[in-house]
């Protein structure tokens, strides 16, 4: 994708200084990719604060075409954003499909939703001094400018969970985009261009959104600090490392955060499970797209009785995966998104080893793609068990009794999601009940995300909910509004 600069105030803005962009798979520099400036930053805030005036009042129905117009725009540009997320993030092409595609039904998604975000009614007689004859509403008012925040490993659809939310709900967005895979979120921006433009030809100027709801910016971290700190700017959503998220958390003083930080995924396998199913999915969960993914399958916990059967399937199902090439379609496990974070990982795996850990399978790694890799007896106190992997490892380990392995899963300072391989309903209402975790999977990995559901961790896997709806609540301040009906 050629450089076109920032998206400013509905106008693509060039910098003199820029950042090349490679692919991680063969190192190729693809782009270099203008960098906004303090004085850009500065614009696009102002502009958002500018066009949030107007696009807070901005019908639902304008705010349903324009998603609905986002969509069909997308649509027109398929094959540019699957080039996108292969080079860029080195996503598999099968993947990479899987991904537009919710990209899709994101923005499908907040276009309808858009007509039920209306509020709610309370009664006032509930109690011996109520009103019988009040009525009580609480209503939804878009909080103003967001500063969205994304990642690299989903440069397409954690964008849209960040506008297509903003948009629906009335509120003006600035999206900070990774900087290893900027361009997807730069095309978006070309996307909303178009669909403003088709839906001016259907509404009046006065009932259009304002070009500034949105704006796309590749800057660096020191000019979202900023931006994180501005008191124009409402509220901050991130995606991204808990290390990161927790410093931005710091210099938001007085503002709404959503924080999405990531974990260390644990999965269940018990005794009653399905276990080609479970196999099958696990391999699938932990090394596609090279464990990318916050809640991909790290951590397995597999009951004695089935212990070395459970682990025979899974490590064949693991070696029929194939890895390399990221526009290969039959690729499962593509490249690590830079050298930092393959010798990081590396590192992990040789400090388990040294210390008893035993390799299962793979371990080695060709040019930026490390095969999947599975290992035994790692010590709890190794980073493979404490902290968030972010690439094709994971661990298997034994477990005697189902709440032993509750304590494993809760063991760790992480808690987003949790799969459970089970049919015993005592024990899916315990692990409901038990499990430290925002989200518990049944029957499949911790992988699984449904892009309608609300999506987000407790400890130290962040603050918030994502997910459209959810995402729409976040984005927006409630009003109580009592009527005494006399």
């Amino acid at each position: 994708m050629q450089n076109l600069g920032n998206f400013i105030d509905g106008k693509w803005i060039k910098s003199e200084k820029t950042h090349p962009v490679l692919n991680p798979y063969n190192q190729k520099k693809l782009a270099e990719y203008s960098i906004a400036s303090s004085d850009h930053v500065e614009l696009a805030v102002q502009a958002s604060e500018k066009a949030f005036t107007k696009f807070s009042k901005t019908s639902r129905f304008a705010r349903s075409r324009l998603l609905a117009l986002m969509v069909q725009e997308l649509k027109n540009r398929e094959t540019e954003f699957l080039r996108d997320m292969m080079e860029e993030a080195g996503k598999p092409l099968k993947l990479a499909k899987v991904e537009f595609s919710r990209a899709l039904q994101t923005f499908t998604i907040a276009s309808e939703e858009v007509k039920r975000f209306g509020g709610e009614i309370y009664p006032l007689d509930t109690d011996a001094g109520g009103v019988p004859f009040g009525l009580s509403r609480c209503l939804w008012f878009p909080r103003g400018v967001i500063l969205g925040i994304t990642p690299f490993n989903f440069p397409l659809n954690l964008v849209a969970h960040k506008v297509a939310p903003a948009l629906a709900s009335g509120s003006a967005i600035v999206i900070k985009v990774a900087p290893q895979t900027p361009s997807a979120g730069l095309r978006l921006a070309m996307v909303f261009e178009a669909a403003l433009e088709k839906l001016n030809t259907e509404l009046s100027a006065e009932s259009m959104p304002p070009k500034a709801a949105l704006q796309v910016l590749f800057t660096d971290n020191a000019q979202a600090e900023k931006m994180v700190s501005d008191p124009r700017i409402a509220m901050v959503s991130f995606t991204g490392s808990a290390k990161v998220g927790w410093m931005l958390q710091e210099k938001a003083i007085g503002k709404k955060l959503c924080l999405e930080l990531g974990g260390n995924a644990a999965n269940i396998v018990h005794e009653d499970a399905d276990l080609d199913r479970a196999a099958n999915r696990l391999a699938f969960g932990a090394f596609s797209y090279a464990g990318q993914s916050c809640i991909s399958v790290q951590r397995i916990y597999v009951h004695q009785n089935i212990y070395e059967k459970f682990s025979k399937k899974l490590i064949d199902e693991t070696l029929k995966l194939k890895s390399g090439d990221p526009k290969d379609e039959a690729v499962v496990n593509g490249p690590m998104i830079d050298q930092a974070a393959l010798k990081r990982i590396t590192s992990w795996i040789d400090s388990a080893v040294k210390k008893g850990a035993k390799v299962l399978c793979g371990g080695k790694s060709e040019g930026s793609v490390l095969s999947p890799t599975l290992l035994s007896q790692v010590a709890a106190t190794e980073l493979l068990i404490c902290e968030e992997a972010f690439a094709p490892v994971a661990v298997l380990e034994p477990y005697s009794d189902f709440n032993e392995a509750i304590l494993k899963v809760n063991s760790t300072k992480y808690g987003l999601q949790a799969g459970v391989f089970t049919n015993n309903h005592r024990l899916m209402e315990q692990a409901i009940t038990e499990l430290e975790v925002g989200g518990v999977i049944f029957n499949e990995v911790s992988a699984f995300r449904s892009d309608l559901m609300p999506y987000g961790g407790v400890k130290g896997s962040g603050l918030g909910r994502e997910g459209i709806r959810a995402a729409m609540e976040e984005f927006s301040e409630k009003k109580m509004v009592v009527e005494y009906r006399l």
